[in-house]
């Protein structure tokens, strides 16, 4: 049976990834009796100099973060910083692709505009985001 079950999500593997866009990527694990759990993981990069990075992580913790753990579906999420490149890295889980992509993107856009106020008053800056999105795509989780 669990050969089956690790046919069954190889073969589900290969069809969304032949069949959809090149940044859409899933992942499978099989649960007991065969049953399995599809997994997304949202993948964002954005802008955040060194001098940023407090602000930044205030300002997450103010919007994202305790909107994010209200969301069906949302599993965790890292924060991660690049110092080399001045980028966050945010790897975002989902339990499927629906739930996460089933949010209405006015209530996506009300979390970023209070997400954006909260930056703004802790960098100081007067309009604008100040950690601009620079990447926006979807991963494969290795396990």
């Amino acid at each position: 049976m669990r050969l089956l079950a690790r046919v069954a999500a190889l073969v589900l593997c290969l069809a969304m990834l032949l069949a959809g866009h090149p940044d859409v990527a899933i992942a499978t694990n099989a649960k007991p009796g065969g049953q399995l759990e599809v997994v997304v993981v949202e993948h964002l990069r954005i802008k955040v100099p060194a001098d940023g990075r407090a602000a930044w992580l205030q300002a997450e913790q103010g919007s994202w973060e305790p909107w994010l753990e209200k969301q069906d579906g949302y599993l965790g999420r890292d924060l991660l910083w690049d110092s080399e490149r001045e980028e966050g890295t945010l790897l975002i889980r989902w339990a499927s692709r629906e739930q996460w992509k089933a949010i209405p993107e006015t209530e996506v856009e009300a979390v970023q505009e209070r997400f954006e106020q909260l930056a703004r008053e802790a960098t100081g800056q007067g309009q604008g985001n100040p950690f601009p999105l620079v990447f926006e795509g979807e991963l494969i989780p290795a396990a």
